[in-house]
């Protein structure tokens, strides 16, 4: 009788009396490729909060509850986490502020690069504060100086064509879009901080200055100081 007890006992445990090894091989476990994301999300928040030589595949490792080969098995080490993190935030900006020049006025296409922008330090904080951290591994993935470059050369088609219109020189439109380009993206590293005041507000701060200097722009520009060159 006192058997029979014994065995009900253990069957109705709900696996309480399993031994570890049992109870451990009933987890689920990730596949490569949802490991491989958790380890970039982990490293993403990571280098934002700390930048790259503040974090460590240790940290990176333990936040994951894996060791450290899992992650040099995935990327080669921290500076191959890094430099997906950083690609991947890059094209998640080059791509929203391409995307967002649709409007056919000038105007309206400066409001929405500028909202692009701030959009994108709004939604993505962490991967912002990646791009303008300086890195020895930004030389080998981009820069974020690389990377307005980049957004300046879609604006040189829409400079060319207003300064065509406008009878100027099509040949200075790169210079006016690195300069348009740059202006947003400093006021934008300013903002990330401050937060204030509101995005549509910086925006439409953004724009009256671009556009109402572009509205008055001279065809010739000319030096008043004594200093010629």
């Amino acid at each position: 009788m006192m058997t029979n007890v014994a065995i009900e006992g253990s069957s109705t445990s709900g696996g309480k009396n399993r031994p570890p090894a049992a109870r451990r091989a009933r987890r689920v476990r990730m596949t490569g490729k949802e490991r491989r994301e958790q380890l970039l999300d982990i490293g993403r928040t990571l280098f934002a909060e700390k930048g790259f030589e503040g974090t460590s595949v240790e940290e990176i490792a333990a936040k994951a509850g894996v060791s450290k080969p899992v992650v040099y098995e995935h990327f080669g080490g921290k500076e191959g986490l890094y430099a997906v993190v950083v690609d991947r935030e890059m094209r998640q900006l080059l791509d929203l502020v391409t995307g967002s020049l649709t409007a056919g006025h000038p105007r309206e296409l400066c409001e929405q690069a500028a909202f692009a922008l701030l959009d994108y330090i709004e939604e993505y904080t962490d991967g912002f504060r990646i791009l303008v951290r300086d890195s020895p591994v930004a030389q080998s993935t981009g820069t974020f100086a690389s990377l307005i470059s980049d957004i300046a050369t879609q604006v040189e088609d829409i400079l060319g064509m207003e300064f065509k219109a406008r009878g100027f020189d099509q040949k200075l439109a790169p210079l006016y879009a690195q300069a348009l380009v740059g202006m947003v993206a400093l006021t934008g590293q300013w903002w990330l901080d401050v937060r204030k005041p509101p995005k549509a507000e910086v925006a439409a701060h953004l724009v009256n200055l671009a556009w109402h200097g572009l509205d008055g722009l001279e065809p010739k520009p000319r030096l008043i100081g004594h200093r010629k060159g």
